[in-house]
């Protein structure tokens, strides 16, 4: 007996249909290359160094904003020219990166420690939350003062400022990194037998890393922001105490320089935290981001 062919329609339906890859727009072909958007990257920061130079050679007055008093990126690249042949340059930067370095490590060992616990534990949200969230509103600059009389060098104050300004992102993003970590697993964890320390270590410190590494991350752009302010006054080397000295003999295109360098020390430092994140969470794919 022969075995009924079916058609061919019918064949081809019952087959599995091979998953298409998706089609990018020809568009998006450039920008997700890396040089496409490394090209388009350096595309905008020269656009802004444009309008930055078309608004400061014209003197543009806006009303509300003038430029006449801005120095254009000529003058301001010859000012870093001069900090770079500077002997001075060294001292600015290991001050500052000793003082970020100091504040923020402290940071983010009591940050991501006290965050931990008030994110799991009921009586170390109640007991250690309501003290924190009094003075978590409180700006840096309001401490320089107080951080002045509690510590008898300035070096010590400068420190606490940064402390202060990188402290409460970390606390604040890893206790919701904690809450976030999905209840199923802490139970299945439970039900394996895994104790309350190799809970914390194995299941909820890496549910919440990417939180503490975002955390991290903001923390320090805000510590490099505290610092400025607190080498501006109590300061005597720092990237802050040469934009504040500039500021003071009218040196503009400087004061520029000073900017500058603390955006791209910023940047720079808060880049490798993410980096260094991406390493130690290869598990982590983001869902999100930018088409």
């Amino acid at each position: 007996m022969n075995a009924i062919t079916p058609p061919a329609s019918l064949a081809a339906a019952s087959r599995p249909a091979a998953a298409e890859a998706p089609r990018r727009p020809a568009s998006a072909t450039l920008s997700t290359a890396p040089l496409g958007r490394l090209a388009v990257q350096a595309g905008s920061v020269a656009a802004c160094v444009l309008l930055w130079h078309l608004a400061a050679t014209l003197r543009l007055n806006l009303g509300a904003v003038t430029f006449a008093n801005v120095p254009p990126p000529a003058e301001v690249l010859g000012a870093a020219w001069a900090l770079l042949q500077s002997p001075k340059l060294g001292g600015h930067l290991y001050s500052s990166l000793l003082r970020v370095g100091l504040g923020f490590g402290f940071a983010a060992l009591i940050g991501v420690g006290l965050g931990l616990l008030i994110g799991r534990l009921r009586w170390a949200r109640n007991f250690l939350l309501p003290p924190l969230e009094v003075l978590r509103p409180i700006p840096a600059v309001a401490w320089i003062p107080l951080s002045i009389l509690m510590f008898p060098s300035s070096e010590g104050s400068m420190v606490f400022i940064t402390f202060v300004g990188a402290l409460f992102p970390i606390l604040l993003n890893t206790i919701h990194g904690v809450e976030a970590v999905d209840a199923r697993l802490i139970a299945s964890a439970r039900s394996l037998g895994t104790r309350r320390w190799r809970l914390f270590t194995e299941v909820i410190a890496p549910g919440a890393a990417p939180s503490i590494v975002t955390g991290l991350s903001i923390g320090m752009g805000t510590c490099w922001f505290c610092l400025v302010t607190a080498e501006m006054i109590a300061g005597q080397y720092g990237i802050g105490y040469y934009t504040w000295e500039s500021y003071t003999v009218q040196n503009y295109a400087s004061i520029v320089v000073g900017m500058l360098l603390i955006g791209a020390l910023g940047m720079g430092s808060s880049a490798l935290i993410r980096r260094a994140g991406a390493r130690l969470m290869p598990w982590y794919r983001p869902q999100g981001g930018a088409q």
